[in-house]
């Protein structure tokens, strides 16, 4: 089979198209035919070796939508159409970024849908990633306000969509005038142009902050961001679109603000709960949801949507479809 397989850390180009044995099926795994994965920003990090246990060679890939090639525990026919997600994938063993992956059965969550893959293969990660952090992690309701930091990347447009639909006032960031009616276009309320310190600008339209903080720029802006909130307000960082995964400085008893909370989500299959997810592929198949895919590569292309990626150009998530 065909596969873009990262021979040693490093930039893009470690990532080669080469031929590879096709996984053999095992007890309590199941094989998947791949037709197509988002990328997700995790990726970058593994590629460049700073995920710790991962070993190269490796076939990255987080997650994937496919169909069920060979399944012997007969839990799925095959032709089922499956989303594979986490649970080590892409990591501790080869991932999605192939024509066909062999996962553990408790990661494969089952759909129908007569959606294209390439829309299809937007959804798994980005939707478990949004519900969580939104709903175990903030824990929103009706009639709160919601700060989304990184406004423009695909997890940051799909929140503010669900966060509408929750009744949530949403402002949210990005660092250039240019996306600023996409961000609009999306349903934010407020949009806040990202300098780095933008509490001070949100106090201008709350002047006692917001309830929740959705930070997906990371430990560069997250001691701002706590700023943001007002008294019992609560901040979850879900994402490192910085690029940095410690901070050098950070006190607690300082840092964050008094009676405030933060948190972090780092999601696995196992907390989208079933049906869950098919439930959202029928309101993205009704219109009721609109997926920002912003551009889709093949699996020859996977160095440059890497470098794509890595280039921070994307107004959405960016996709892979094999054909």
């Amino acid at each position: 089979m065909k596969a873009a397989v990262t021979v040693t850390p490093g930039n893009p180009e470690v990532i080669l198209l080469r031929e590879v044995m096709k996984p053999k099926v095992k007890p309590g795994w199941v094989l998947i035919r791949v037709k197509a994965f988002g990328l997700n920003r995790s990726e970058l990090f593994t590629r460049r070796g700073d995920s710790p246990g991962v070993e190269f060679p490796r076939i990255q890939g987080i997650e994937c939508v496919g169909y069920i090639e060979e399944d012997p525990s007969n839990t799925f026919a095959k032709g089922q159409k499956v989303a594979a997600l986490m649970g080590g994938m892409g990591r501790f063993y080869d991932g999605g970024y192939a024509e066909f992956t062999l996962v553990p059965l408790e990661i494969v969550l089952p759909f129908e849908s007569r959606l294209p893959w390439h829309i299809l293969g937007a959804i798994p990660e980005m939707f478990q990633t949004v519900s969580g952090s939104l709903n175990q992690a903030l824990e929103i309701s009706e009639g709160e306000t919601l700060l989304i930091r990184g406004g423009t990347s695909s997890i940051g447009m799909l929140a503010c969509q669900l966060a509408k639909t929750k009744g949530l006032t949403v402002l949210s960031t990005t660092r250039t005038d240019e996306k600023v009616q996409a961000l609009k276009d999306n349903g934010a309320d407020h949009v806040v142009i990202d300098d780095g310190e933008i509490s001070s600008k949100v106090k201008t339209i709350y002047p006692e902050g917001v309830n929740k903080v959705l930070e997906l720029i990371g430990t560069r802006t997250l001691k701002d961001s706590l700023k943001c909130i007002k008294t019992g307000g609560m901040v979850c960082m879900t994402g490192i679109l910085g690029n940095e995964w410690t901070m050098k400085e950070f006190t607690p008893m300082g840092d964050i603000p008094s009676l405030g909370k933060l948190t972090v989500y780092m999601g696995e299959s196992s907390n989208l709960p079933k049906g869950l997810l098919q439930e959202f592929i029928d309101e993205v198949e009704k219109g009721s949801v609109k997926l920002n895919i912003d551009k889709v590569f093949t699996l020859e292309q996977v160095p440059e949507a890497h470098r794509y990626m890595e280039e921070n150009k994307a107004k959405g998530k960016i996709v892979v479809e094999l054909k």
